[in-house]
């Protein structure tokens, strides 16, 4: 791990360079370290992050639409439309026509996609849990209030 040394803080009197500083640096480590594994086996497959992001999100909203999804990613439909397409190609994800609007596509992850977002996963899985059993639930829910204050609800 890193070298992080949380001794000589004082968390009630923190001031704004410390917070600013020692967050950051954790939130890099911790992002270089939960995105390593799900890298390598992408790699495998010949894809990226990005193919991981949409997997992830449209697992989570089977059947949603190709705008939401560039909606939630908040990218362009150009950069979208690469990453999907190999996707979708190598069946992955498949795309249904919506049944109110025929001109939507609904995407789902096949049982092909549903197994490599498995194998992607397992490992972030396994950090998540072990890190929230090692700092118990007021650690979880304070950890999630920080992270959810810093989404833009704009974007």
């Amino acid at each position: 791990m890193a070298d992080i040394n949380f001794t000589d803080i004082n968390f009630n009197n923190l001031d704004d360079e410390q917070l600013f500083i020692k967050s950051t640096e954790l939130l890099y480590f911790a992002y270089r370290d939960f995105i390593a594994w799900p890298d390598d086996v992408l790699q495998n497959y010949g894809f990226g992050r990005a193919h991981h992001r949409i997997l992830f999100f449209v697992s989570q909203n089977p059947g949603m639409t190709v705008a939401e999804l560039l909606n939630i990613l908040n990218i362009t439909k150009q950069s979208l439309s690469r990453v999907i397409t190999a996707l979708i190609d190598q069946k992955y994800i498949v795309q249904e026509i919506g049944q109110q609007d025929r001109r939507q596509r609904l995407l789902k992850l096949t049982r092909k996609g549903k197994a490599l977002l498995s194998e992607i996963s397992v490992h972030q899985k396994e950090q998540i849990l072990k890190a929230s059993i090692e700092c118990g639930p007021e650690a979880i829910e304070g950890f999630w209030k920080v992270l959810n204050a810093m989404i833009d609800d704009k974007k």
